[in-house]
């Protein structure tokens, strides 16, 4: 089991490093992305990890493939694409290219600050680019819950946690949760 860093840990707070592109494919760079997707799956909850919640400071994300199935399940026409299981997400040395200016709160919570959850600004579209973990670069548009972790995660890689912008903070441990 890959541990999650938590909250009172200084690699949080630190800014990662990029990933030297040619380094991407590498041993050492598919491991850290190996072991960031074995420490997000076991969360029911979790939805996306950066590199710095498992003591990586480089500037990696990954998006788990459930946010896809969720996203599917809130529209519409999922009838038929909700059989559909989506893969993870790699993202490397994201950056993001364009943001609404509309912004609204959203709740928040992480796997690295956990059981604690917050209104959090976000805006309500963004787009992002980045390389994937075989070194090709690509562009990405996100709404909704995307939007809101693409930001997210980021900020990890700035050192920047949830908790220091959001409002209205409360616990919430899993014995006290509801689910609608």
């Amino acid at each position: 089991m890959v541990p999650i860093v938590q909250k009172e840990d200084s690699v949080l707070r630190k800014k990662a490093q990029e990933v030297p592109i040619k380094e991407i494919t590498s041993p050492k760079i598919q491991k850290v992305i190996a072991d960031m997707k074995k420490a997000l799956l076991p969360h029911e909850d979790g939805v996306a990890i950066a590199a710095p919640q498992i003591g990586v400071l480089l500037r990696i994300f990954v998006v788990s493939g459930k946010v896809f199935d969720m996203e599917t399940l809130m529209d519409e026409e999922s009838a038929v694409s909700k059989k559909k299981r989506h893969k993870d997400l790699v993202f490397i040395n994201p950056q993001i290219t364009k943001t609404s200016k509309q912004k609204v709160w959203m709740t928040e919570g992480c796997l690295s600050v956990r059981w604690l959850y917050g209104d959090v600004k976000r805006a309500t579209k963004t787009e992002v680019r980045a390389y994937d973990e075989h070194g090709k670069r690509f562009t990405r548009g996100a709404s909704r819950l995307l939007s809101q972790i693409f930001q997210h995660e980021i900020d990890h890689l700035d050192g920047v946690l949830f908790i220091d912008k959001a409002r209205h903070m409360e616990e919430l441990p899993p014995e006290k949760q509801t689910y609608a």
